[in-house]
């Protein structure tokens, strides 16, 4: 059995305003940085701590790891949704938009412009956790991002991506699957350390 930690990165001083998507060169918050710090004070004896290649993810990582004794290791699947031509906008002009509407309101059927949908971003965490059941990995940390997150515990739990905003995914929060090559449980969800 494979036992994964899905951590939200910290937070960062965009969190709210702008949606960062794939944007190189957004780092960690103080306060995110004191999340990452309660991460690795609370998260059990780790195998693998993997990481999204995103700085806020990595940053959140390097803390984790560096806590645990154990390498850092990027994988591409826990990357973040490519947002396409929707990256790096402020969410006040993107409420504008009849299309980021109707994303919202039916992530199951759409695609961010130029972009990527997110049941092609639960195809490829299928995938991965698929991979990571087969390898009997033992405990392991995948900092990576709510939605990513969100579609990991569709997954597990059978529900539609329509449904995504029926649970939250906090900055610095823990949701931790089992996985075997037959089965996935979802464990816990949406736990926060900090406070």
């Amino acid at each position: 059995m494979t036992i994964i930690h899905l951590i939200r990165h910290g937070a960062h001083d965009l969190v709210s305003r702008r949606l960062c998507g794939r944007t190189p060169g957004v780092g960690l918050s103080d306060t995110g940085r004191r999340q990452a710090e309660a991460l690795a004070r609370v998260l059990p004896r780790l195998d693998r701590v993997l990481t999204s290649p995103l700085d806020r993810t990595r940053e959140t990582a390097a803390v984790i790891a560096a806590a645990h004794s154990g390498r850092l290791e990027e994988e591409t699947a826990l990357n973040e949704i490519d947002f396409g031509d929707w990256t790096g906008r402020d969410f006040a002009q993107l409420d504008a938009l009849p299309e980021w509407r109707r994303w919202n309101a039916a992530r199951d059927q759409g695609r961010a412009p130029n972009g990527e949908s997110m049941l092609e971003v639960q195809g490829r965490l299928s995938r991965w956790l698929e991979t990571m059941a087969a390898a009997d990995a033992g405990a392991v940390a995948a900092v990576s991002h709510a939605d990513v997150i969100k579609s990991v515990v569709a997954l597990t739990l059978g529900l539609s991506l329509r449904h995504h905003d029926r649970f939250e995914i906090a900055p610095g929060s823990i949701t931790t699957v089992s996985a075997t090559p037959e089965h996935l449980s979802l464990l816990r969800l949406n736990e926060v350390p900090h406070g």
